[in-house]
């Protein structure tokens, strides 16, 4: 039996999907671990501990609550050092991020503090003996490979979206604690903050994905693919490198192996040859599926349906039928 140390990522003062599937995952790992208990570290600024709750209704026993001016946005110093701190008491086996880009900086100086291994971007595991064996795509999505960690705490990462957001209520429980490191003499300062697609979903928070690449030809094309997402209701829009690349989408809507790794529950390609930097990307997508007029496209090899045709015909007329769909309920 060990206890879980679950990282709960917040972003502009509320907690993000992410946050919700690592505990998800949390709670996985002390089920296969013999039953220990899920603690989840939620640090923010006044008044971030009124998100305890939906952390409890997803599995944790008890949610630490660190509030700060100086975690009014991300303060990786401090919460490193904080994080560190905890897992030094001896009271977890195990410690678990998110693989965003947040998650990718924090978990392996939280390793580092520690002198322990890290297991990141996994999109599974089991527990044997003592050991966690972490899946994890290598070989640009080609190769999966068992990752083994003995030590302990063991430092983990999930890939969003590997684990779906799963209740499973506990009786609200908190903690106020007290960063280990003076939030407000961190190195780093925050000076200026700029948010793109303000309002709308982030890539690793939505359901669908509709993802444009060349074949749409012209930047201003890829309101075809808007057009679909907004008819989905619950969609981002993503792209290639090649068109971030090019500056017809910003670079936050890239993915693939220099941008986002993503696995929605739909993933739509419009007009992406399927390049084997994208898919490392977007191959853990629970469907795919892909649109071409090339009938050899490579995309169409780890696509669940395959759509060959002009994007300029096929995407107005799918646009048409998600809406018509939706009408009927």
């Amino acid at each position: 039996m060990a206890n879980v140390l679950v990282f709960a990522e917040v972003r502009g003062g509320d907690l993000r999907k992410v946050a919700l599937e690592a505990v998800t995952a949390g709670r996985a790992l002390a089920e296969l671990s013999g039953g220990g208990s899920v603690h989840a570290l939620l640090a923010g600024d006044a008044g971030i501990g009124a998100k305890a709750a939906s952390l409890a209704q997803y599995g944790a026993d008890s949610v630490l609550v660190l509030e700060h001016a100086g975690f009014a946005q991300y303060n990786p110093e401090a919460l490193a050092a904080t994080v560190a701190q905890k897992l030094g008491s001896g009271t977890y086996g195990y410690a678990l991020f998110s693989a965003t880009a947040q998650g990718r900086d924090l978990s392996p100086r939280v390793a580092a503090k520690l002198g322990v291994g890290l297991a990141a971007d996994l999109t599974g595991f089991t527990v044997d003996g003592g050991s966690v064996l972490g899946q994890h795509f290598t070989m640009n999505g080609k190769v999966i490979a068992t990752l083994a960690l003995a030590g302990t705490p063991a430092i983990l990462s999930v890939r969003p979206a590997a684990f779906q957001p799963a209740e499973a209520p506990r009786a609200l429980a908190t903690e106020s604690i007290t960063s280990a490191a003076d939030p407000s003499a961190s190195r780093v300062k925050v000076v200026e903050l700029k948010q793109g697609n303000t309002g709308k979903l982030d890539l690793n928070d939505a359901p669908v994905i509709v993802a444009g690449g060349r074949g749409l030809k012209a930047p201003e094309n890829f309101k075809l693919c808007e057009e679909l997402a907004e008819a989905f209701g619950n969609a981002a829009v993503g792209a290639t490198r090649a068109v971030t690349d090019e500056g017809w989408r910003p670079h936050s809507d890239q993915i693939g192996q220099t941008g986002r790794n993503v696995s929605p529950t739909l993933y739509v390609a419009v007009g992406i040859s399927g390049a084997i930097q994208h898919l490392a990307g977007m191959r853990t997508s629970k469907t795919i599926v892909a649109i071409n007029k090339d009938k050899d496209a490579p995309i169409f090899k780890i696509a669940d349906y395959g759509i060959v045709g002009d994007v300029f015909e096929v995407m107005p007329a799918l646009t048409a039928a998600v809406k018509a769909a939706k009408a009927q309920g």
